[in-house]
């Protein structure tokens, strides 16, 4: 359902979508946790922002980029909800104090950096720096959204993970998400994708070097760890030793969409081909990989 004043989904949709392939035949699960664009209507009432204002967190068309997992045997898991409302690349209960009416109870988690920058669970700002809410919110409503977004976001990857390893034995992750502009840097500065593996940790050296040179024989520009070395999905379920790998992929905005409208560029399709081709590339060399 999309919702008259602003075009968005509404609460009509589910929390996530899981893209089944026919059969997976690859030990891969692809994951979005930042592309959703549900917003709720009570959320969009809270807000001092706008909804283009509120959508500069998104990672924007990403699950349009990685649509073709399926047809290379391998799940796709899409986050409906936008990450401005809840952020499943977080700790469950990564939450700041100031945001709240009343105190918060022992277990939060209020002194990590991504509170103190206002990026937590429940965001207090948008990924540009503003401030999301016109006042403070009850504990109940993050209580609410975690129950609700976060949790069945994860217990969803997790049952995934679980029944990839237990079928071929090990289980690859990437984590699909997208990059804005560095602000004042031209976007031919680059790079064009950073792969994040939580500096080796989290993914075998062989996947991340496999996914690297695949995306630079596409002619794009790769950086490892820096800005982006993985957040918290790539470093909590990253388990090399149990045989669970994560890599975090993060794709260029200005490759294609337009930053200020978030609005596809007509070069998205473009994109999504090159993505796809390292889909099929990896599907096909991935089990060895991990074999070694």
């Amino acid at each position: 359902m999309d919702g008259s004043a602003t075009g968005l989904p509404l609460v009509s949709d589910p929390p996530l979508r899981v893209h089944h392939p026919l059969r997976q035949t690859a030990p891969l699960v692809f994951a979005s946790a930042h592309s959703g664009r549900a917003y709720p209507p009570e959320f969009l009432a809270a807000a001092r922002l706008d909804p283009l204002g509120l959508r500069r967190s998104e990672d924007g068309f990403v699950d349009r980029l990685f649509a073709a997992a399926p047809d290379h045997g391998a799940p796709l898991l899409t986050a409906s909800f936008p990450r401005a409302f809840c952020d499943a690349n977080r700790e469950a209960w990564e939450l700041d104090p100031t945001m709240f009416a009343d105190p918060l109870p022992g277990f939060v988690n209020t002194t990590s950096p991504r509170v103190g920058a206002g990026l937590g669970t429940i965001p207090r700002v948008v990924a540009s720096g503003e401030a999301i809410y016109r006042a403070r919110l009850p504990f109940a409503e993050a209580e609410r959204r975690v129950r609700t977004c976060w949790q069945p976001y994860h217990d969803t990857l997790a049952a995934l993970i679980a029944a990839t390893a237990a079928q071929f034995g090990a289980c690859l992750v990437i984590d699909c998400h997208s990059m804005p502009s560095p602000v004042g840097v031209s976007a031919a500065a680059g790079p064009d994708i950073v792969l994040g593996d939580a500096h080796g940790t989290a993914c075998a050296p062989a996947v991340t070097r496999f996914v690297e040179q695949t995306l630079r024989d596409l002619g794009y520009l790769v950086r490892r760890n820096d800005p982006y070395a993985g957040g918290y999905v790539t470093r909590h379920y990253g388990r090399p030793r149990e045989g669970v790998h994560v890599l975090q992929v993060e794709v260029a905005r200005s490759l294609y969409m337009d930053e200020s409208r978030i609005e596809p560029l007509p070069r998205l399709p473009l994109v999504a081909e090159d993505v796809t081709q390292l889909i099929e590339r990896l599907a096909a060399a991935v089990a060895g990989l991990l074999a070694r």
